[in-house]
């Protein structure tokens, strides 16, 4: 009779510790919202920040220049490429104008003029390249979480300098018990309730991920709601709430 006792307090237990876990109650999962995109930016180069574009809380676009490591050497490299190849270019052109018109040149010495000019085009990339690495360079529009450095301080390659956030989409993540999230499918639509200071904004949102998997242990499966968020209203990080759609 003990025995049974016990067992039957063990269930309850172990349903109450999933449902707590789950933050499953009534029809309603509990979870946190994220960024649609969150990323660290980090050196390509070894050097010491020069430049700093904008502020933490700056919006940027896609392509925009956020920080810049001295450049002094890559730059004069770039300029010293640039004559070669320019200087090449019209030596070849000049040659290939005398063996068209006159043939006082061979075809060898045509070919060697080519040549030429192709691999200061390649060194003159390079040199471009090499240049384009001590800048940190949006890779797509967000505003600017974190700025991880400051001016005059140093940095290794792969040290990260830029916390980039894109928050006019957000994602809201859950984890929902396996019998409720069975019937939630990818692009269904969701009503939402997130917090946003000391109020809770209602919002829509669709499922874009559903965890092809349950976890073993607690019995649960992944979820992962999009919703718009263009009005800035709600920041990422808090917690929210999915209500299940009535069967």
């Amino acid at each position: 009779m003990k025995n049974r006792i016990w067992l039957g307090l063990l269930t309850a237990l172990a349903i109450l510790l999933n449902f707590r876990v789950s933050g499953q109650t009534n029809g309603v999962i509990t979870g946190i919202t994220e960024p649609f995109l969150d990323v660290l930016l980090s050196a390509q180069a070894s050097g010491t920040l020069r430049k700093q574009a904008f502020q933490e809380g700056d919006f940027v676009k896609k392509d925009q220049v956020i920080l810049e490591l001295d450049k002094t050497l890559e730059e004069l490299a770039v300029e010293r490429r640039k004559a070669v190849m320019d200087n090449l270019k019209t030596d070849l052109d000049g040659t290939r104008h005398l063996f068209k018109t006159t043939q006082s040149v061979s075809k060898d010495d045509l070919d060697k003029k080519e040549l030429e000019y192709k691999v200061a085009v390649v060194d003159y990339d390079t040199a471009l390249e090499q240049l384009k690495r001590r800048q940190i360079i949006a890779p797509m529009d967000g505003f600017i979480s974190d700025l991880l450095l400051d001016v005059g301080e140093d940095c290794k390659p792969q040290d990260p300098m830029v916390r980039l956030v894109e928050t006019r989409r957000c994602h809201f993540v859950c984890h929902a018990d396996a019998r409720a999230g069975y019937d939630l499918k990818v692009g269904q639509k969701v009503a939402l309730e997130i917090e946003a200071g000391s109020k809770t904004v209602p919002v829509e949102g669709k499922i874009y991920y559903v965890s092809p998997v349950v976890d073993p242990a607690s019995g649960l499966q992944k979820i992962k709601v999009l919703f718009e968020n263009n009005d800035l209203k709600i920041r990422p990080g808090v917690p929210g709430k999915m209500r299940l759609p009535s069967s």
